[in-house]
């Protein structure tokens, strides 16, 4: 019996019904009330006597789920009214953010203050993507809270960032998690799974963007065989010396992990290399973390449009819904010729709606309102993950699940960058480069790529006020002298050359290299100069944000100064990213279920 079912209190956050025995060590089930309760409504001697003195009835032992007695650490907490609950504030419900300090004291109970049908709190969707916090909901805050905190800590597996990523997310800012599944065989079960021998490369590769207001997400996943240059590694081994890794020009993308011993900074790299994109963080997981973790939820659903027998991945499964975990889950992940064309982008196609569909059942009640699961997610998520050492650590993972978490199924999309075949190999792809850079800006420009009221209110704002900012200069009388702050190398002449050329802006000048570089394509211009600005942003396509006003008017002869960041590719293409993704680049919404064809 678990607190899902036989004696659930309807007003009992089910998660609160498991608590810790101090006398046992011991979880133990609670079928009476902490709170709520007269001292004349219940039937029970002793009852009115206990609550008058703020203390609580320690309930006789109740077996826990399958799985939890043995799973839970049997910590000993404090002997008293408030042993092994603690840190308990007016509501009657724990402070779940920190662990308590051992010995402070908890408060007594308040009395009536628990309400029926609680509404899911912000922290508890965001265990759907950390697991690890489960232990305060079990717990509480109190000394034991801080025990099980430990436990999960020492589950935890991190490697550096060598410095490639951002140094950590931010509240301010949109959040990019880069997630890596190896090929690497270890594990029980994993050493007949095609190349035994394999170092681990990064096989699965799903970059997912979070935007700054936190409306909306894309996963966009990368291909193993894109082409694509992978630049030099400085890195830290696995034995703690440093080495300087050199870069491959026109190599597959999965040799950024594991050839040469590159770690998956290296990947972070690439991929900021590739996209534009810095990563903030990366979780790596490999054979045996998709086999626990959706052993953990019991399963996911996958709909099949065909019957699959697929001799490589050891998949058959007739037309129609399944429910996967372990062996057959990964399986599923695998199977790639027996799917769409064969190929390793047909298998993507299925990764993302087993993913989609992963995120609905983590998101659903019988998850989130299951202790049993949610500790079981938590143990899984933890031993079977490898993180960055910048969010190793549960309660930056619970912090970066709380961001992650804030977003509506509805509004994340999973796409692929878009490639076409290797005309020198047809083994691999390369970059479609009519419609990769449009992708890649949308995601850095943080355009999203479904239906977002908030963002179409922006925009449909933006252009209005596009309409109101006056007349534009003739290109002749645009002064402005150009400067390479980040872009490649050339980029500068190249602008000159189309500005003067095409354009018609014979007033401007190549300044080569600028004092400092820019995370994006600038002009700065003063407010006498806003004609020449508005006509300059309408040649290259500026956003409003790129345009950077200065107080003081300039002199008759002083131009404005462009400087063009890494988001600047060749002159010509517009800086602003599209209000629409490409009608026919492949995507799909994580809150539809698709079948797999």
């Amino acid at each position: 019996m678990d607190a899902q079912g036989r004696g659930r209190d309807e007003g009992i956050d089910p998660a609160d019904q498991w608590v810790l025995n101090p006398d046992t060590g011991d979880y133990e089930l609670r079928l009476t009330p902490s709170s709520g309760r007269s001292s004349t409504s219940s039937g029970s001697p002793g009852t009115s006597d206990a609550r008058a003195s703020g203390s609580r009835r320690r309930p006789g032992p109740a077996t826990p789920p399958p799985g939890d007695r043995a799973s839970v650490p049997g910590q000993r907490g404090r002997r008293g009214a408030e042993g092994g609950r603690g840190g308990r504030d007016e509501s009657g419900r724990g402070d779940r953010d920190e662990p308590r300090k051992a010995g402070s004291r908890a408060a007594p109970p308040a009395q009536g203050r628990r309400k029926a049908k609680p509404k899911k709190s912000g922290k508890k969707k965001a265990l759907v993507w950390t697991g690890g916090v489960i232990a305060f909901l079990l717990v509480g805050t109190g000394t034991a809270g801080y025990l099980v905190y430990q436990h999960f800590n020492g589950n935890i597996t991190s490697v550096s960032t060598d410095g490639a990523g951002t140094g950590g997310f931010s509240k301010d800012r949109a959040i990019n998690v880069l997630v890596i599944g190896t090929d690497k065989r270890t594990g029980k079960g994993n050493e007949g799974y095609g190349d035994a021998g394999s170092v681990g490369h990064a096989d699965t590769n799903i970059l997912f963007h979070v935007s700054k207001d936190r409306t909306n997400a894309t996963a966009l996943s990368i291909p193993r065989d894109l082409i694509t240059d992978i630049p030099n590694c400085p890195t830290q081994l696995a034995d703690g010396t440093k080495k300087d890794i050199p870069g491959t020009a026109g190599g597959r993308f999965n040799t950024s992990l594991g050839q040469s011993e590159r770690t998956p900074s290296c990947t972070m790299r690439t991929v900021t290399e590739l996209t534009g994109l810095e990563v903030d963080h990366f979780m790596v997981a490999d054979f045996a973390a998709v086999k626990s973790l959706t052993t953990a939820v019991d399963g996911v659903d996958v709909c099949l449009a065909k019957d699959i027998d697929d001799k490589d991945s050891h998949l058959k499964l007739s037309k129609g819904e399944h429910t996967l975990q372990g062996e057959q889950a990964l399986a599923f992940l695998r199977t790639r010729h027996s799917v769409g064309f064969g190929s390793d982008l047909s298998r993507i196609e299925i990764q993302q709606q087993f993913l989609g569909s992963l995120m609905r059942k983590l998101k659903s009640n019988d998850t989130l309102t299951s202790p049993t699961k949610m500790w079981s997610l938590a143990e899984a998520a933890t031993k079977a993950l490898t993180v960055d050492d910048t969010i190793a650590d549960i309660n930056q993972l619970r912090k970066l699940g709380m961001e992650l978490a804030s977003v509506d199924p509805k509004n994340i999309t999973f796409t692929t960058v878009p490639v076409l075949d290797n005309p020198n190999d047809k083994a691999t792809v390369i970059l479609d480069e009519s419609k990769a850079p449009q992708v890649f800006s949308m995601m850095r420009e943080d355009v999203s790529f479904t239906a977002v009221e908030k963002q179409e209110k922006a925009a449909a704002k933006a252009a209005a006020d596009a309409k109101l900012k006056g007349e534009m200069a003739d290109p002749a009388d645009v002064r402005v002298d150009v400067f390479n702050g980040g872009a490649p190398a050339g980029s500068a002449q190249n602008a000159l050359d189309w500005l003067q050329n095409e354009e018609g802006v014979l007033k401007s000048t190549n300044k080569a290299n600028a004092p400092a570089d820019v995370k994006k394509t600038q002009l700065v211009y003063a407010p006498n100069q806003a004609d020449q600005a508005r006509r300059l942003a309408d040649l290259m396509g500026l956003s409003a944000s790129a345009l950077k006003p200065t107080k003081t008017d300039a002199g008759d002869m002083d131009p404005m100064v462009l400087t063009l960041g890494p988001d600047f590719k060749t002159a010509g293409s517009p800086l602003t990213a599209p209000q629409k993704a490409p009608d026919d680049i492949q995507r799909v919404e994580a809150d539809k279920a698709v079948c797999a064809k």
